[in-house]
């Protein structure tokens, strides 16, 4: 197992691994030789490396520098698609992240007790119209919507944080001063022809924790392309909240 010091929990230590192997951000020929080491063919990513670190964390060893000036532009699937081609040409296959991961991929439909309201439909569909086209320059893949207007759009800050910003943004408009209705409805999609190796959307508990926090009433999310990371809790705690989530197929 391969471990990036600057995301990863150090819990990973009692997991039982037969061989872990800590790796700071860039060290790209130390990865490959760990699984040369080990004998590794096949590899999956699993976690998450937020977008920011890219600039802030990163110190590429010169196999990584080379790679990274070769790239035109180095958005999330640039750059990890760039790495999944160095790994296969030194003979490392990477595997669709959800591999083991399929019975918490979203399921199609309504997944809480209560349904959208007409007004979050609304939002949903403007929601994804506005989405597609951002994920499709890599920018991002959440929204935040009220009454069919955009409130906050994810770029590297993340999915949590773009919320956060939306729920501020409408309590610095003031109660009573604004047309919008201040429910937020949050819209997060896949890329358009996802690759499933790497950068999968994925909801956890704390998601909803910050919908709540933020005055998010619903979740929308692509069905078969989105993990809920904790399964059935996360629509324990949507149910609690009175919020909504449903998956469509695309």
């Amino acid at each position: 197992m391969a471990a990036i010091k600057e995301e990863t929990s150090p819990e990973i230590e009692s997991r039982g691994a037969v061989a872990l192997y800590w790796l700071s951000l860039g060290e790209l020929t130390k990865l490959i030789e760990a699984f040369k080491k080990e004998g590794v063919e096949r590899a999956i990513m699993a976690g998450q490396v937020k977008h920011k670190q890219i600039f802030s964390s990163i110190r590429p060893d010169w196999r990584l520098a080379k790679l990274l000036l070769s790239l035109r532009t180095r958005n999330t699937d640039a750059l990890l698609g760039a790495i999944a081609k160095v790994l296969a040409d030194e003979g490392i296959v990477l595997e669709n992240s959800t591999a083991f991961l399929e019975p918490l991929l979203a399921k199609p439909g309504v997944l809480t007790e209560r349904e959208p309201s007409g007004e979050e439909r609304n939002n949903i569909v403007y929601g994804r119209m506005v989405a597609r086209q951002l994920a499709q320059y890599d920018i991002g893949q959440t929204v935040v919507v009220a009454e069919s207007a955009c409130v906050a759009v994810e770029a590297m800050e993340g999915t949590d944080a773009a919320i956060e910003r939306a729920g501020q943004i409408m309590e610095s408009l003031g109660a009573g001063t604004s047309a919008l209705s201040r429910a937020l409805t949050v819209v997060k999609i896949a890329k358009p022809n996802q690759d499933m190796r790497f950068d999968v959307p994925v909801i956890g508990v704390k998601t909803i924790s910050v919908m709540q926090s933020a005055g998010a009433s619903c979740l929308a999310l692509d069905a078969g392309k989105c993990l809920l990371l904790d399964g059935d809790a996360i629509v324990s705690a949507a149910d609690a909240a009175g919020i909504a989530i449903v998956a469509d197929a695309k």
